[in-house]
C-alpha cells in the first residue's frame, strides 16, 4: 500500500522540486526549438532543410507536446505574412487588439485552423506521408494524452502540473508573446511594411523568435539575428546540427556591404542592387532623419504655442501622433489615417520635402514594371536631388546611399 502511495505522490522518479523544475524547463525549451527550427524556419519559410531523422524527431515531439498539425501551423503562419496587419491576418494585434492576441492567441489559431481555404492555399509542401496522415493529423490529440501519461508516470500527481505547463508554453510564448508583443512593443532594426518589433536582442526563451522584426524584414532567412549584439539561440542550434551534417542552410539575410568612403564616384547597378536588397535597413535610417526633423518641428510649435495661448497645440498633437508611426507600419494604416499623417507631416516645407523624397525612394523597389536601367536612372536622380536639397542630414544620407553594393 505504501508503495502505491509513494508512486502516486512522486511517480517513478521520486524527484525533488528542483529536478521537476529543471525537467519542465528542458522539455518546454525542446518544444520551442522544434517550433522555431522545424515548423517556422524549415517548413513555413524553407530557409533550411533538415535530415529526415531530425525532422521526424521534431514532428514526433510536437505531436506529444502540442498536438499541432504541421500543415495547419504552416498555413496560418504563411497567411500571417501574406496579410500582415490587414484584413485576413489571423492574429494581428492591430486588428484584434493586444489583449486578445496576448492572452487568447491560441483561440485565434484554433479558429483559423478550421478555415479550409487557408489550409488549402497556404499549407502546400508540408509532410504528407503515412505517419502524418494516419497518426499526427488523424489523432492529433492522442499525442498530448500520451505525454500526460508519461508525466504522471514519472512524477506522480505533480506530473499533471508539469503537463499543464507544457500545454500552455506554446500558446503563451508563441501564439501570445511573439504574435502579440512582437507586433506591439520593442525596437526595430528594419522599417518593414508592418508593425513587427524585436522583443529582445537576446533570443533565448522563445528560441530566437524574440527577433521578430528581423524575421519580417527577411522572412526566408534561417538566421534571425542581425546586429552584433543580438543572439539567436535557434541559429546556434542550427549551426550545431550543420556541423554534424544534419541540416542544409538554404537562405540567410544578405550581409550589408558598403564601399569605402570616396571610392564610389557614381551610382551604378551594384548600388541599385544593394539599395533594393537592404531597402528596409535604408528606410529605417531615413525614418531616423524624419523623426529628428519632426522633433525639431514639435519643439518649435510648442514654443510658438506658449506665445499664442496654445492656438497651435492641435497641430503639435497631430505631428506627435504622426511621428510615432514613422518607420513603423505606416503602410498598414487606413486611407483616412494615412491622410491625417500626411497632413501633419506637410506642416512645413522641410517635412513635406522629406516625406516626398521618402515616397520617391520607395518607388525604386515598389515598381514592378520598370527596367533596371530605368530604376538606376531614378536612383541617380534621387541622389542628385538629395545632395542639392540644402538639408545636411539628407545630403549625408545620399552620400551613404551611393556606397551600397550588391
Amino acid at each position: 500500500m505504501q508503495a502505491i502511495l509513494d508512486f502516486v505522490a512522486g511517480g517513478l522518479m521520486q524527484a525533488s522540486w528542483w529536478q521537476i523544475t529543471l525537467f519542465t524547463l528542458v522539455v518546454t525549451h525542446i518544444t520551442i526549438i522544434c517550433v522555431t527550427i522545424f515548423l517556422h524556419r524549415c517548413q513555413a519559410h524553407r530557409g533550411l532543410d533538415l535530415h529526415p531523422a531530425v525532422a521526424h524527431f521534431f514532428r514526433a515531439w510536437l505531436w506529444l507536446t502540442t498536438g499541432m498539425v504541421t500543415k495547419e501551423w504552416v498555413a496560418i503562419h504563411r497567411k500571417h505574412h501574406a496579410r500582415c496587419e490587414r484584413e485576413g491576418d489571423p492574429h494581428s494585434p492591430m486588428i484584434y487588439g493586444i489583449n486578445k492576441v496576448l492572452f487568447a492567441g491560441a483561440e485565434l489559431y484554433r479558429g483559423e485552423s478550421k478555415n479550409q481555404e487557408t489550409i488549402g492555399k497556404f499549407g502546400h509542401g508540408t509532410p504528407d506521408d503515412w505517419v502524418e496522415r494516419n497518426v499526427y493529423t488523424r489523432y492529433s490529440a492522442t499525442g498530448i494524452l500520451i505525454m500526460l501519461a508519461i508525466d504522471l508516470a514519472l512524477f506522480g500527481a505533480i506530473g499533471l502540473t508539469v503537463w499543464a505547463v507544457q500545454m500552455a508554453w506554446i500558446p503563451f510564448w508563441a501564439a501570445g508573446v511573439v504574435n502579440g508583443i512582437g507586433h506591439f512593443w520593442g525596437y526595430r532594426n528594419f522599417a518593414s511594411p508592418d508593425t513587427s518589433t524585436n522583443v529582445s536582442p537576446w533570443g533565448i526563451i522563445i528560441g530566437g523568435e524574440e527577433l521578430h522584426n528581423n524575421h519580417h524584414a527577411y522572412g526566408s532567412s534561417a538566421k534571425f539575428s542581425s546586429k552584433w549584439y543580438e543572439f539567436d539561440i535557434g541559429w546556434f542550434y542550427i549551426c550545431c546540427l550543420k556541423a554534424f551534417g544534419l541540416v542544409t542552410i538554404k537562405k540567410v539575410a544578405p550581409r550589408l556591404k558598403l564601399e569605402s568612403d570616396g571610392s564610389k564616384a557614381i551610382v551604378d547597378l551594384s548600388t541599385l542592387q544593394g539599395v533594393i536588397a537592404h531597402r528596409y535597413e535604408i528606410l529605417a535610417r531615413y525614418s531616423g532623419i524624419m523623426k529628428k526633423a519632426c522633433s525639431a518641428e514639435i519643439k518649435r510649435l510648442r514654443i510658438q504655442a506658449a506665445g499664442t495661448n496654445g492656438s497651435t497645440e492641435h497641430n503639435t498633437q497631430a505631428l506627435v501622433a504622426a511621428t510615432q508611426w514613422i518607420g513603423r507600419g505606416d503602410e498598414t494604416l487606413s486611407a483616412a489615417e494615412r491622410e491625417r499623417i500626411d497632413t501633419a507631416l506637410s506642416q512645413t516645407q522641410l517635412l513635406a520635402l522629406l516625406m516626398q523624397m521618402r515616397n520617391d525612394l520607395t518607388k525604386l523597389w515598389d515598381s514592378s514594371t520598370a527596367t533596371s536601367d530605368q530604376l538606376l536612372h531614378e536612383l541617380q536622380a534621387w541622389c542628385l536631388r538629395a545632395q542639392q536639397s540644402g538639408i545636411a542630414s539628407l545630403e549625408e544620407f545620399a552620400l551613404r546611399l551611393r556606397r551600397y553594393a550588391a
